[in-house]
């Protein structure tokens, strides 16, 4: 059966949220544990699954644990020595190394891994849309973006797990709704950027995405998860009248001093 997603965007989107929504939506969690192991960086990840709250609300929490950054927060890409990034605020204590991994080389694992073709179009078409808001962001070609090692693995986790699941799922299309970011400055090792953070605000423009801006003091949108989202081509209005079929929740990692998730739906039309 075609599935209809319904997103609620009010907490914000980021790509944990999003692979966590659709392993409570029901994803199979063996296919996408599978998929995770078949990229062969074993050493460089590892992936909890589990079930926890946010502010007394039960949902899925999907943490991808990386076993080479001391950072709790770290730049996913950049160009020469510019930098933009993805968080997943991670608590853990290790050595950083400064490797760099160009769109070709993303590709190329994604090509090696034991996926789907369709999830490896989607995942494709999702790193190329990062890719494309960080090179207008820092005015570069999209094959001179540099992915960070750490920030990228982070990248390649949650867009693959993505694709993964939205293929087994078969989302066929997307709705979202209230869609919220936040305001102020979040603070990257090269400096503070405005939120929303470039490569976000290029994608919101490209793909003519409605958000609004709310009080809170912190990032509510990441480029991995708008990414994603653009990359479903969704609609931003319910049907009139519709039926939910199944719901799931994906919590997110940051505190808003509320419930920080993400909802997901199956609805019918």
């Amino acid at each position: 059966m075609e599935n209809v997603l319904y997103l609620d965007g009010t907490c914000g989107i980021s790509g944990d949220m999003f692979v966590a929504s659709l392993l409570s939506l029901g994803g199979d969690e063996n296919i996408l544990k599978e998929a995770l192991n078949s990229l062969q960086l074993e050493d460089e990840f590892s992936v909890e699954i589990s079930q926890k709250k946010s502010y007394s609300i039960l949902g899925t929490d999907f943490n991808v644990i990386l076993k080479h950054s001391e950072h709790e927060h770290l730049e996913n890409a950049h160009c020469e020595h510019h930098h933009e990034h993805e968080h997943h605020n991670h608590e853990h204590h290790h050595t950083l190394h400064h490797i760099h991994r160009h769109l070709k080389d993303i590709n190329e694992i994604i090509d090696n891994a034991k996926i789907s073709d369709i999830a490896k179009n989607i995942a494709k078409n999702i790193f190329l849309i990062v890719a494309k808001a960080e090179s207008k962001a820092h005015g570069c070609k999209v094959e001179e973006v540099h992915f960070h090692e750490v920030g990228a693995i982070d990248s390649i986790v949650d867009i693959i797990s993505a694709s993964v699941l939205i293929d087994n799922l078969n989302i066929k299309k997307c709705i979202i709704t209230n869609l919220n970011e936040g305001q102020g400055f979040i603070t990257c090792a090269h400096g503070d950027l405005p939120i929303p953070v470039p490569a976000v605000l290029n994608i919101l423009e490209d793909y003519k995405i409605p958000f609004s801006i709310t009080d809170a003091k912190s990032e509510m949108i990441t480029p991995t998860g708008i990414a994603i989202l653009a990359s479903l081509k969704p609609v931003f209005s319910l049907p009139k009248n519709f039926t939910i079929l199944r719901q799931g929740i994906g919590l997110g990692k940051r505190d808003f001093g509320r419930p920080n998730i993400l909802r997901a739906l199956f609805i019918k039309e």
